[in-house]
This record gives C-alpha cells, structure tokens and sequence, in this order.
C-alpha cells in the first residue's frame, strides 16, 4: 500500500447539484475510490440532492454509469460498486423554494458528521445555506463544501462570504481549490520544510527566480458562455496559480495546521506588488486550418477576454525582495503541463572558465502529467579533453518511484472531501485569503479595461503569443519549455 488508510468518522453527505458534471466526474468517483480503499465506514450514507426528478434506483444508476465512465480504482471490482451504491441515496430538492427540505432533513442522522458539498453556481449559495438553517439540516457542527468561483471581484466575493457567514461561522465553510488537494502539492511543502537541504536556499539569496506554469492543451469549446465572462486572470491566476505561489512562497508556519498555513499564505498575498502593465501579456488562441479560433468558441467576433495570461511578480518581503517571480497559464497550449520550477543562482566564481559555460541548478515539482520532481545538477562530461561541463537530472516521478502502488495515491477530491469529514481545514481557502487575492487582482484587470487593451494574437498547440517570450527576454532570462 501507498500510505496507511485511516477511516474517516462515520457521516451524511449531501451533494447538492448531484446530476451535474462535477459531480459525475470528480465527487462520485473520488467518493467510489475512497470506499474501496477502506476509508469510508459502513454507516457512511451519500446523499445526492438536485431538482432533477429521480428516485434512488435512478440516482444509482446514474453513479453507476459516472463511476464507470470516470474511473474507479485498481482494486474496485463491480461487486464493490454495489456495496458503495448501498449507501447512496437521492431526493429531488427545490434550491430556491420550499420543496423536498423535509424528506431530506428526514434521511439525515443523528450523531453523525453533516456536510453539504454545494456543487452549484455560487448564485444558489445564499439560498442552500439559508434554507440549510431555516429547517433545520445544519448545526453549528455541520460542514458546508463551496467550489469556485469565489465570486467575480473583490465586491462579489465579500458579499458572498457575507452571506455565508450569515448562517455558517468560518470553521464551517470550506472553499475547496483541487489543486491544494494534489499531492505534489503537498509534497511542495514536505520538501520544503522537511529538509534541510532546501530551506537554507529558499530566499533571494540563492534563487534567481521562479516559474509557475500551468499549460493546457484544452480550449473553451462547450463552456464559452461562462469563460468568456471570466477569462484566464479569474479563472486560473487568481485561484489556483495564487496558491501555487503562496505555498512556494510563504513562510514556515509554527505548526502544519489550518489556521498557521493560511496565516503564512494570506501575508504571501498581502505582500504582493503591484504589477506595472509592461509586466503583463495577455493573448488570445486564433483559428487555423484545424480549428476554430477562441471568439468563435465564444461566440463573440469582438471579445477581448484573454485564454492566456503571462506576468512577472514582485513579492516585498525580507525573503524575496528582487526575486521575480513568472506566472503563465492558456488555453490551446502545445502540452499539457502544470509545473514550479525553482531557478537557482549561477555559482558567483567558475573555477573552470568560459569554456564551461554557464551552469544552474533548476528544482522542478511536476503537477501534471507525470507527478513528481526534478533536481537539475552540473556534473563533468564523460570523457578526456579538458573540464566539461553539462546539466543532468535527478528524477522522482510518483509512477516510477511507488510502481503499481501509484495507482493508488488519492486524487485531490478524494483527499479533500475526506479533509472535510475530518474537519481539517489545512487545504483550504480562508475567506480573508480569497478576498485579499481579489484586492490584489482587480486593479490589474480594471487597468486593461480601462487600457481598452485587446489580448495579442497566438496560434493553437503553440506556447502562447511572442510577447510573452519577451517578458523574460527583456530580463535575460527565458521560459522553460512547456511539454508533457
């Protein structure tokens, strides 16, 4: 086994949005998996609430086509489905008026751990949890999981954490970002604060600068509706890419628990500069002989929403002050690829002349694909003739490391809902973190819409727009290739 499995507390969890694509995709399975890993308790019941019109057998049949579409496990065999589906239960909810409250209120137990997943528009948060109070689903004990978007802008993400707080006190509410949930992730951090290898470095003493990338080969077809009101800043920088940035950049907290690692990551952000305009690239994917172009996947000729963002960051602390840090994530990529990688200083004198060349060492946590890490290190060149010098990798990938047992790591929604059970909230956003990220992120987006900036033109399957590349040609510096 990869890990010790600790069953969680016995629970009710209602999903609701329990028909949606999140759900069938991501929760059920994930929820599957952590059932045939041993981890849920038979009292566990699963309770899936949306205002589709279904019966329990309909709602089994539906996880069971979500399970076996969207994965089970190594070792979930089809008469383990059927166990897991005896827990699994359903009751068609009015989310905005009065129907169905009552016959779920009635499946729930108690002495038992509730936690409601809100796998819906956050428009539908304020009535889910008022009607979660009002008849009497939730206690002061009780769990609320909510999925970003976490509002829009700083205004919209106030007044929704004020809502929330309306009916649900903060060590309640748990504002889940899946990318904290992977366990590269978290191995960022056992990297970083379990070895003293590292730490001593981990400053801009020693580290030339940092990138942050995350790549996809996807474009928005089938959800430009929504994309195009949000765009690459809001949907990917100020959330995920954020996190990634505090975690490789804050300070040790005292204890790894919740509120002493969101303590660390919200003075990250708070130290934030702001970002001068000739440090940020926005661009948009173009059509080609193969594809559309992004305005036609969005359906607007004229939309000047980004599908890709570059910018240069400046953090003022004691840590980091001069040691930029490169943000960059797009749609319509070459690869997909989700990595840090830690950008050491050359060595201040060479010993063995210009010959050898310039040499650095690189330290690479791979998200996505092939999880894992890489130290890039200077050896001699095999061989007579003189000092040579090259760059070689020492490589830990998940897959080769555990072999057949890697298989079995958890992915991000399994280990998060299960943190939910536990009341663990160590992976998860605080609502002062979310808003300090917005109060950070809406003036950039205000100056280019005030600019009347219009996002630069890239080629799908291409590492994105030219201007990019000069963002850190300008410092003498280059990205890393973006490949799987």
């Amino acid at each position: 086994m990869v890990s010790r499995v600790i069953p969680v507390d016995p629970f009710d969890l209602v999903i609701f949005g329990a028909t949606g694509d999140l759900a069938r995709r991501k929760i059920l399975p994930g929820l599957f998996r952590r059932y045939c890993a041993g981890q849920m308790p038979e009292e566990a019941r699963i309770i899936g609430a949306a205002r589709s019109e279904m019966d329990d057998d309909g709602f089994r049949d539906l996880v069971r086509e979500a399970v076996r579409k969207f994965g089970g496990g190594r070792d979930c065999s089809d008469e383990a489905l059927e166990g897991f589906l005896a827990h699994v239960g359903y009751e068609h909810v009015d989310a905005m008026g009065e129907g169905g409250w009552e016959t779920l209120k009635a499946r729930l137990r108690d002495g038992m751990v509730r936690a409601f997943y809100f796998s819906v528009a956050p428009s539908l948060f304020g009535a889910l949890a008022e009607r979660l109070r009002g008849f009497g689903l939730a206690d002061d004990d009780s769990r609320v999981v909510v999925e970003k978007p976490f509002g829009k802008d700083l205004a919209s993400a106030r007044a929704l954490n004020s809502t929330l707080a309306e009916h649900f006190d903060e060590t309640q509410i748990y504002r889940i970002d899946h990318y904290l949930g992977k366990e590269t992730v978290q191995n960022l951090m056992a990297v970083r604060f379990g070895n003293m290898l590292f730490e001593p470095l981990w400053n801009a003493q020693f580290v030339d600068h940092i990138q942050i990338t995350v790549a996809e080969t996807v474009d928005v077809s089938g959800r430009g509706a929504y994309y195009d009101k949000s765009g690459a800043m809001r949907d990917m920088v100020q959330n995920h890419l954020m996190q990634l940035l505090c975690l490789i950049a804050m300070e040790p907290p005292a204890r790894f628990e919740p509120d002493s690692v969101r303590d660390e990551k919200l003075k990250v952000i708070r130290a934030l500069d702001p970002v001068d305009y000739h440090h940020i690239v926005r661009g948009q994917y173009i059509a080609d002989e193969k594809q559309p172009g992004y305005r036609s996947h969005v359906e607007d000729p004229r939309s000047t929403t980004e599908s890709f963002v570059a910018m240069k960051i400046s953090i003022s602390n004691w840590r980091w002050a001069g040691t930029p840090f490169y943000l960059r994530t797009g749609k319509a990529l070459k690869s997909q690829a989700s990595e840090i990688a830690v950008v050491f200083k050359d060595a201040p004198h060479s010993i063995f002349g210009p010959e050898a060349g310039r040499h650095a060492n690189v330290l690479v946590i791979r998200l996505q694909p092939n999880e894992g890490m890489t130290l890039g290190v200077t050896i001699k060149e095999p061989g007579p003739g003189g000092m040579r010098l090259k760059d070689v990798a020492l490589d830990m990938s998940f897959a080769d490391a555990l072999g057949p047992d890697a298989e079995d790591i958890p992915d991000a929604y399994e280990r998060l809902i299960m943190d939910v059970i536990r009341g663990n909230q160590t992976l998860f956003m605080r609502g002062d973190e979310v808003e300090a990220a917005w109060t950070w992120t809406d003036p950039i987006i205000e100056g280019w819409q005030r600019r009347g900036e219009v996002p630069k033109e890239y080629d799908a399957g291409s590492s994105g727009p030219d201007d990019a590349l000069m963002l850190m040609h300008r410092d003498g510096r280059k990205w890393r290739d973006i490949k799987a």
